[in-house]
Formats: structure tokens, C-alpha cells, sequence
């Protein structure tokens, strides 16, 4: 394993001169908010493949693969490259320049684009990886005799997958769509942190359905809290309180740490009084939030369903007959959107109104939400077609 920055600095020299270099990271997500990076695998052929220490190296000694991440005349090419990314982001501060994903651009030639790289790996080089390691603990050290071999082939084909996909993109006049998908990856919203109110989306209790209006306001607010201790924190979520308590707290709306002791423990009461009760106030303080409709939807909600059903109906018989995941091209929640703001819908905020996506699929959605043209199933594969 490289552990030293010298060492690190002449590998990704090296890496630097090739057109491509494949990376990818292995790490422990138990007990932390964020993932804990216990190797950065780096790949510049079959035969060249290189473990990075990023336990012994940390900080500053990343340097010299900050400076190749974010290189824009070398392509890094990742397997499933959000979640690496934002990795080796906070590990070294670096967004990257030059991405080839090898799962999304398996999506435009005619494979998933959620493809597992066990497939691909299969699909472009014939040789089936031993995915057994995935789940260790790859802190430790030395790492063991089953964990390194593991770590090296996650990256030793995957520029053979990535000259596989190139090959068949080209086959299909498709690399212009690579060129623009990639781009994606150059985004510094997608390495920024969410929103912390947002975070009551994730909370799961069967309390919240029993909840009135102003009492949703507070789980917001403490689900927000909560999101902000975690992080400062580094431990995850329901180590710093389970989703029942976020529940319960804003169900009771407790305004002492003695109120607070009827839910939490005598030690959470005594760490988190202070700021959480301030949460409960603000929650208290804000705009209440109504409950979910629910029943029976109405004549509006219906025929929404109705032409959403018809959309994807529309972008599966495109896909499917043109070798592209109907996922990768459009979303159900992406169609549910456009069905939302209907026939006027602008380009923004609406990723299949925008490049290779509109000419390829979004041209045809928007002409039957003008009530334009038809659609009827193609006699020689039954697939739907806009006519």
C-alpha cells in the first residue's frame, strides 16, 4: 500500500500522462454521518494498480491526488461516481474536472444504468469479480489477504469497461450524449451539504400521521437539529436521537428540560436540552404545515396519473427500442414534474427538456401535452409511439 506522500505523489505523476486513470474507494459507514475513506484504489492498467493508505494519509498528504482528481486533461473514470466523488471531495477538497462513469454511460448502449460493476466487468472482459469483501472493515490495518486483492480488481478492467462502452457509444453516434452526461459531475451543488431542513423527509415514524399541522412544523425543526448534531457529531442519526423520539418531542412540544425527561434519557436530556427545546420553539414559532391529503384523488390528480401513464409509456417504448435505459432518460418523479407544469414546461428544471434528452425523447412528451399528434402502439414490437 502507498503511505507515503512521495510515494502518492509519483503514482499519480504517472497517472497524470495517461488519457485515463480508473479510482474508486472503499470505506465504513456504520457508526459515523459521514463515510470513514479507508483506501483509494488507483487503476492505470490491468498490470498497474495501486492501493492508497488513507488512514496513514490524511489532509495535506492527499495533495498530489487532489491535484489529479481535479486535472481537466485526465479522465478519471469511477463505477457509480457520485458517491466516490463526494468522498474523496471531503477528503481532499478537490471536485473533479475530466469523469467518466462507467454505470451511467452503460444506460446509453443498450445495458442498465444501474448496472453492478460485476457486470460490466463481465459483460466487457469476460472475467467474473469475487465480490466477497465488500461489506470488512476496510480501517484496518493490514488489511487482509482476502480485502486487497478485492480492492485492486474493483479498478484493474475498469478502463477495459470504459474503452468497451466507448466503443459502443461511438457504434451508436453517442458520445456527444457522454460528453454532456459527464458534465454533471462538475456541478459544486452536488458536493455541497442539504439542506438541514430538508432532512424531515427522511424521518419514519408511525407517530408523524397523528400529528396536527403546527406539530409537523416542530418535527422540521428538531429533524433539522438533529441533521446539524449529527454532523457536528460525526455519528449518524438515530445515534444522536431515533425517529420515534423526533416524533414524540413534537407531538408533546416540551418546554423544560423536565418535559424533556418524559422522552429522552437523563443523559440526552442533560446533552441536548438547550438547543433542541430552541428547536421546538422555533418550531412553534413557524408557519404550521397541513397534513397530506389523503383518500380518493381528485378529478385533477387522476387525470395527472392518466398522462403520466402515457409518458412513461412513451419514453419505455423509445428506450427500449434505442439500446437506452428509460431511467437514465427520464425519472418517474422527472415525468411526474412535467405533467405538474404541463405543455408550457421550460427547459429548467427539467432534465429530459434539456440536450441529447429533448431531441431524443422530450420533443415528443411535450407534443402530447399540447394535445398534439397521438400515440399508438408500433404493429412490429407493440411498444407505444408518438405518430
Amino acid at each position: 500500500m502507498i503511505t507515503s506522500r512521495d510515494d502518492l505523489a509519483a503514482v499519480c505523476t504517472r497517472a497524470r500522462q495517461q488519457v485515463a486513470v480508473a479510482l474508486d474507494t472503499e470505506f465504513v459507514w456504520e457508526r459515523t454521518y459521514y463515510p470513514a475513506l479507508g483506501v483509494v484504489q488507483i487503476g492505470l492498467g490491468q498490470d498497474d494498480v495501486h492501493l492508497v493508505d488513507t488512514v496513514a494519509l490524511t489532509g495535506d498528504d492527499l495533495a498530489p491526488l487532489a491535484e489529479l482528481i481535479a486535472d481537466p486533461d485526465t479522465e478519471i473514470v469511477l463505477h457509480d461516481a457520485l458517491q466516490d466523488l463526494q468522498i474523496l471531495a471531503r477528503a481532499t477538497g478537490a471536485l473533479p474536472r475530466n469523469v467518466f462513469d462507467t454505470q451511467r454511460v452503460a444506460g446509453m448502449v443498450g445495458q442498465t444504468a444501474t448496472a453492478s460493476l460485476q457486470d460490466l466487468v463481465e459483460w466487457a472482459v469476460g472475467i467474473r469479480l469475487d465480490k466477497g469483501a465488500t461489506r470488512t472493515n476496510w480501517l484496518q490495518r493490514p488489511l487482509s489477504d482476502q480485502q486487497v486483492p478485492y480492492a485492486e480488481d474493483d479498478v484493474r478492467y475498469l478502463l477495459d469497461v470504459r474503452d468497451k462502452l466507448v466503443d459502443e457509444a461511438e457504434a451508436r453516434g453517442r458520445i456527444a450524449w457522454i460528453d454532456e452526461e459527464m458534465v454533471i459531475y462538475e456541478d459544486e451543488a452536488a458536493y455541497t451539504e442539504t439542506d438541514p431542513m430538508d432532512a424531515v423527509d427522511r424521518v419514519k415514524s408511525r407517530g408523524i400521521g397523528k400529528l396536527d399541522p403546527q406539530a409537523r412544523a416542530v418535527l422540521r425543526h428538531v429533524s433539522a437539529w438533529r441533521e446539524r448534531e449529527a454532523r457536528r457529531l460525526d455519528r449518524t442519526r438515530r445515534m444522536v436521537l431515533p425517529d420515534d423520539a423526533l416524533a414524540d418531542i413534537a407531538s408533546r412540544r416540551p418546554r423544560s428540560e423536565k418535559d424533556l425527561g418524559r422522552v429522552l434519557t437523563d443523559r440526552q436530556s442533560r446533552r441536548y436540552a438547550e438547543s433542541l427545546l430552541e428547536a421546538v420553539r422555533a418550531g412553534e414559532d413557524a408557519p404550521a404545515e397541513p397534513r397530506p391529503r389523503r383518500g380518493r384523488p381528485g378529478p385533477e390528480e387522476e387525470r395527472r396519473q392518466a398522462q403520466l401513464n402515457v409518458l412513461q409509456g412513451l419514453v419505455a417504448g423509445q428506450c427500449t427500442t434505442n439500446d437506452v435505459d428509460p431511467q437514465l432518460a427520464a425519472t418517474k418523479s422527472q415525468l411526474t414534474a412535467l405533467v405538474r407544469e404541463g405543455a408550457d414546461a421550460e427547459p429548467t428544471g427539467h432534465p429530459v427538456l434539456q440536450g441529447w434528452r429533448r431531441a431524443f425523447i422530450g420533443e415528443a412528451l411535450l407534443a402530447f401535452l399540447r394535445g398534439e399528434g397521438s400515440v399508438g402502439l408500433d404493429g412490429r414490437d407493440g411498444w407505444p409511439r408518438s405518430r
